[in-house]
């Protein structure tokens, strides 16, 4: 090896925690929309309990006022900016009706109606926000910087940036890798969990491919770039999520879906209301009186009132439950999926290695704990995660570990180590293996890594590790099967033997393995294209893409990517895998709940409309009737906040 390749010691201004992405947070009340929609909460909060108290109407209105001004300005001017351009904004008429509602006397349920809006415009905006933070974020995974070898052995710090096809650079232990290549000298393993999904370092030699942000472990790399920077796999992950985010069909709640021709239509309909009754020789104010409570009964409040209340309970419960949904058109989505891509690793597993097997070589002498103990004693100084899972199942079984002494790491190969007078080496050269075919093959095909235990020269056993499946993941499977009426498919970035081995514990059939993320992208969109309306299950940076593209996305949040957390519809908070058809169940009830809210929010503004033109319906008795239909639907959305809805969704109801 060149003494190109010694290690010389790196300088970081922070330490860096693998896999990390640096955070680049938008502040809440950085968003404009944000800042209006607290000042029109604080106001109808400080205006609301005089109101109720009895205290004179001077010291609530103007209070009452401002939370109109501050939290109606914003929709109502981009409502006239849409009327402009002939197209008629549900939030224009909103305002509408809420001044209107205001006007009658009904000061607070206007305030109300502006306040909800407001907040959901500004949840949408941080969501928006909080994205392309993430977006951002993501490109600081590759190092701003390379170090470029010169052909006469010569470095020279550059930007990636100005790396071109054809540059050879040099990757030192614990740096990431500044651009997509292949090995030409140099043997280390590297973390490319961000890219793959896979849990373990993979081992690099020459001639090994390496990606762009990924982290180098123990050993040195001389790498020859294969792909300028703008084409990396990194830079590529960024622009297929910015693409999906953008091409994604915008998502609207059912009511919305109508609301140009229903809001035409109530406004043509007051209109007219207004004008034929003075053609026909009525009062100007008794024609203003019923229009007015036709405008009132008509508006499309109670429908969209109708609508929120069982999707904000939902969201809600499963809140309580560790499941974070971030809009009410999440929730509504969750309920059309028909289709499910889980990935693998941190998903379906749980996301770190774990010795599964301790396996005695005859004529070693040795048992399971002895084999293990001096495995792990000797694997503490390390720092690789197959030895952080040996040395945690010697302490899950309380065994003593001795010190070690002339500790030794060769990258690829394993440890060496002196323990109790012992020489004791842990690792899996291919030379040793071979010896003892049989029993590693027998590992290595029910998925795990084979890892040899040698003591003073002899081989003493064999541990097996690997990536644990989710207690639950067995049983999630099964609910999402019947939910869906369709077997999920696993996409991953891990080996296929691992991956078929694991999903044929978790009871999936349609395996997946081996992608980069736009591989899993394609897959998506492939099945999108089927007519499918896909949920995807991911964690990290590789199924970002996915998340965007899919009908509805959600991320598991314990060791979930900045970038899976953002991108998601949804985050599991708890990492709890079972909370997922639990979701998806609990939003189909909801949605039911819509589809009854809305038939009684019909049913009472047809009878009122019908009143009001046919006959004579006093004004007081209009709004009683129609804030009546309002307070009904509302709390037959509300149900969904009672425990035994999340109760009977988790047991595998429809909530």
């Amino acid at each position: 090896m060149t003494s190109t390749l010694t290690p010389q010691p790196v300088e970081r201004t922070k330490p860096e925690r693998p896999g990390a992405v640096a955070r680049r947070r938008t502040r809440v009340l950085a968003l404009p929309e944000a800042r209006w929609a607290a000042a029109a909460t604080v106001f109808f909060l400080l205006a609301l309990p005089l109101q109720l108290t009895g205290a004179p109407a001077w010291t609530w209105g103007p209070l009452y006022a401002l939370s109109y001004v501050t939290g109606g300005w914003e929709p109502g001017w981009e409502g006239l900016k849409a009327l402009k351009e002939r197209t008629l904004d549900v939030d224009l008429l909103m305002v509408v009706a809420a001044l209107g509602a205001a006007s009658i006397g009904q000061v607070m349920d206007g305030a109300l109606l502006i306040v909800i809006f407001a907040t959901s415009g500004a949840l949408e905006a941080l969501a928006t926000a909080r994205t392309a933070d993430s977006v951002r974020g993501l490109l600081d995974l590759a190092p701003a910087t390379a170090t470029r070898l010169s052909p006469g052995g010569g470095e020279q710090a550059v930007s990636v940036e100005e790396l071109a096809v054809g540059d050879t650079v040099l990757v030192r232990p614990g740096e990431r890798v500044g651009a997509d290549g292949r090995v030409l000298d140099g043997a280390s393993e590297v973390d490319q969990a961000t890219i793959t999904g896979e849990p373990l370092p993979v081992p690099k030699e020459r001639g090994a491919e390496v990606f762009a942000g990924t982290l180098n472990g123990t050993g040195a790399l001389r790498i020859r770039v294969e792909r300028d920077a703008s084409d990396s796999v990194i830079a590529r992950i960024v622009r297929m999520v910015q693409e999906a985010s953008e091409t994604k069909a915008p998502t609207q709640l059912f009511i919305e879906k109508v609301e140009q021709r229903y809001s035409l239509g109530m406004v043509a309909a007051t209109l007219a209301v207004f004008l034929v009754p003075l053609a026909f020789g009525e009062q100007l104010t008794d024609a203003l009186l019923r229009a007015m409570t036709f405008m009132i009964v008509a508006s499309p409040c109670a429908v969209v009132l109708a609508t929120m209340p069982p999707l904000l309970s939902a969201i809600a419960n499963a809140g309580r439950h560790g499941v974070l949904v971030k809009s009410a058109v999440v929730m509504e989505r969750l309920g059309q999926v028909d289709a499910v891509a889980l990935d693998k690793t941190g998903t379906l597993t749980e996301g770190s290695p774990r010795v599964t097997d301790v396996r005695p070589l005859p004529g070693s002498g040795l048992d399971e704990d002895e084999v293990l103990r001096l495995a792990a004693a000797a694997e503490r100084p390390s720092e690789h995660p197959l030895a952080r899972a040996v040395v945690d199942a010697a302490r899950e079984r309380g065994l003593g570990l001795p010190d070690a002494a002339d500790f030794t790491s060769a990258p690829g190969v394993g440890v060496t180590a002196v323990v109790g007078g012992r020489t004791v080496s842990v690792g899996a050269p291919a030379r040793l293996l071979d010896a003892i075919p049989g029993a590693a093959t027998e590992l290595e095909e029910s998925g795990r890594t084979a890892v040899l235990v040698v003591v003073d020269g002899t081989p003493a056993g064999l541990l097996g590790i690997a990536d644990r499946l989710r207690p639950d993941a067995a049983a999630t499977v099964a609910s999402l099967a019947t939910l869906t009426a369709t077997a999920p498919v696993l996409l991953t970035g891990d080996n296929p033997r691992a991956a078929a081995h694991l999903a044929a514990e978790a009871g999936i059939d349609d395996v997946r393995a081996g992608l980069l993320p736009q591989d899993k992208l394609a897959a998506v969109q492939e099945m999108e294209r089927a007519g499918r309306k896909v949920l995807v299950v991911g964690d990290g940076v590789n199924d970002a893409p996915a998340l965007a593209a899919a009908h509805t996305g959600i991320a598991m949040g314990r060791a979930g990517s900045d970038l899976a957390l953002e991108t998601a519809d949804a985050v599991i908070v708890r990492d709890e895998l079972a909370a997922v058809p639990a979701t998806v169940a609990l939003s189909r009830r909801a949605r039911r709940l819509v589809v009854q809210n809305l038939v009684i929010a019909g049913v009472f503004i047809a009878g009122l409309v019908v009143w009001d033109l046919a006959g004579d319906l006093p004004l007081p008795l209009g709004v009683a009737g129609h804030e009546g239909s309002t307070v009904l639907v509302g709390l037959n959305g509300l149900r969904l906040l009672r425990e035994g809805a999340w109760q009977r969704a988790a047991a595998g109801g429809n909530g």
